[in-house]
């Protein structure tokens, strides 16, 4: 083995750069020393303003704890952190597990850092169990709603039929309004059950429907917003239905324009994006192809508790809000073997419709 690596001829560092895992050196004031080319990557930079800047220039400055950094290297003390998301100063965020490795060198101390950047494996793990959890919610509910609904439409008959037997006609308003309550019940029912009918797939355009889309909220003169396209246009046609996409991506956007404005946010901003994206996993199923649609704006962001059950029906933060948009949206994705993924921090959300591009021989099971 040791002959057939030497037959390589290939030198440390070369085999440093060929790592995936980011190697960062630094010294005791933070001063980086040495990179890998994953470490480049990850910082998007390159080698010769590497050496200009210190290990947190690159980072928001509650991105990390500094003072787990600064006590380890101080106290040559080595440390292991899952799950650490680190926060560009360029907006991005990515999760990942960091180990720190302190040594001396020539009376200097040292720090070499290890960063996995683990986001793909999270989020195909996070995936799975919240598409486990959320079909298992909306069960749950359908289940509830049948058993409401049916007692439902008894009330109401039974309303009706007192109301012919009496003579008051004060009394009527009570029947009346028994039969008004269970209507406006049975509606919010229908809601939480989602759409009662089979897609009606075709071969579109989707930026045609995402342009109707903004077509209609660019009309609401209740949200100042302003709205920019950034699309690809080399995304084929996909077999897909028309009003139900149009539908998911209205609730989604009329999300975002309803959390800037309770937020007051100033410029509120909502951009419309499409990209192709290869090897896509959806609810554990490789797609080779897959179009991406995202709607992103520069609200206030989700909050961390209502990250985990967002699609849940009835989960909302508003005062009027019903909690169905979200939900109804991910069941209408469900229905094109699609997934909706989240990013969000204050100042920046990010909701992505990924569907699979077919080719015109494939049909939906």
């Amino acid at each position: 083995m040791e002959d057939r690596l030497a037959s390589l001829n290939l030198s440390p560092i070369e085999l440093r750069n060929m790592l995936k895992t980011v190697v960062i050196i630094m010294d005791e004031h933070f001063d980086i020393l040495y990179v890998n080319d994953a470490a480049l990557a990850l910082l998007e930079t390159g080698l010769k303003q590497i050496h200009d800047k210190k290990f947190y220039d690159f980072f928001l400055d509650d991105g990390l704890e500094r003072s787990t950094f600064e006590d380890a290297i101080k106290n040559r003390e080595d440390f292991s952190e899952t799950e650490v998301q680190l926060c560009f100063k360029d907006g991005r965020c990515v999760l990942t597990d960091i180990t720190a490795t302190c040594f001396n060198l020539d009376d200097q101390r040292l720090m070499l850092l290890e960063i996995r950047q683990i986001d793909k494996q999270k989020k195909i793990t996070q995936e799975t169990q919240q598409h486990a959890q959320q079909r298992a919610a909306r069960e749950l509910v359908r289940g509830l709603a049948h058993e409401i609904k049916n007692p439902l439409g008894g009330i109401r008959g039974a309303a009706q039929l007192l109301e012919k037997e009496l003579d008051n006609p004060e009394h009527k308003e009570f029947t009346q309004m028994i039969v008004d309550q269970s209507d406006r019940l049975r509606n919010l029912v229908d809601r939480l059950l989602g759409p009662n009918s089979l897609p009606q797939f075709s071969w579109v355009n989707i930026h045609a429907i995402i342009e109707k889309v903004r077509s209609v909220i660019e009309l609401d003169v209740s949200h100042n917003i302003i709205f920019s396209r950034d699309y690809d246009v080399s995304i084929p046609e996909l077999y897909v239905d028309p009003d139900m996409l149009q539908q998911a991506l209205l609730n989604i956007a009329r999300n975002s324009m309803q959390a800037m404005n309770s937020a007051k946010t100033v410029n509120a901003a909502i951009t419309l994006k499409t990209r192709v994206e290869r090897q896509s996993v959806i609810k554990g199923k490789r797609h080779g192809l897959c179009a991406l649609i995202s709607i992103i704006d520069n609200g206030p962001g989700i909050p961390r508790e209502l990250k985990d059950t967002l699609f849940y029906p009835m989960v909302t933060t508003k005062k009027n809000g019903n909690g169905l948009g979200l939900s109804i949206a991910q069941t209408l994705t469900d229905h094109h073997d699609g997934k909706i993924d989240v990013e969000s921090y204050p100042g920046y959300t990010e909701f992505t419709l990924y569907l699979p591009i077919r080719k015109r021989t494939d049909t939906y099971e």
